[in-house]
């Protein structure tokens, strides 16, 4: 088959002026009525640009599927990505609220130490007043007294009353 130097340009992706260069130098031949076989034109410059085009735009479909798989893949990558944060999200809150449950369980220990603290004084108390009614029944040979618990200010204050004997 023969074609015309004007569309083997076009076809091959080179100018006119390089096709007659070729021709000048006896690397490409022409036929008797000025035209150029394609099986020269293949023989010195390869494959069409046409040609090429239709193979690269083949390449292009068949590389679709990977493209839609690295798009697919992207996307369970975001999805994820997104999973993640979350998860993140949902143990920071845990974190968050631990914290404030700490936080109550410090102010209910602290509470709880005040009433000891409380208790205790009320029991030193006490037991120094009774140890102070034992002394003294010893030196006055007195019946011992008995005490009376007041409440005063959230504290109980402890006084002694005298218990009477029923003996002889």
């Amino acid at each position: 088959m023969n074609i015309s130097v004007t569309k083997a340009a076009k076809e091959w992706g080179v100018s006119r002026t390089t096709i007659y260069q070729k021709v000048n130098d006896g690397e490409l031949s022409r036929t008797a009525d000025k035209k150029i076989d394609v099986s020269e034109m293949l023989r010195v410059f390869g494959e069409p640009i046409s040609k090429k085009r239709t193979e690269r735009s083949v390449d292009t479909v068949q590389s679709t599927p990977l493209n839609s798989q690295s798009v697919q893949y992207n996307t369970d990558i975001e999805h994820q990505l997104a999973l993640e944060k979350l998860k993140n999200e949902h143990l920071s809150q845990q974190v968050s609220d631990q914290k404030k449950l700490i936080e109550n369980y410090q102010q209910q220990i602290g509470q709880l130490n005040k009433t000891l603290d409380k208790a205790n004084a009320s029991i030193q108390d006490f037991a120094q007043v009774r140890l102070l009614e034992f002394k003294q029944a010893e030196m006055s040979d007195e019946p011992p007294l008995e005490p009376e618990q007041e409440k005063k200010d959230d504290s109980i204050v402890v006084t002694a009353k005298k218990k009477k004997r029923w003996f002889f």
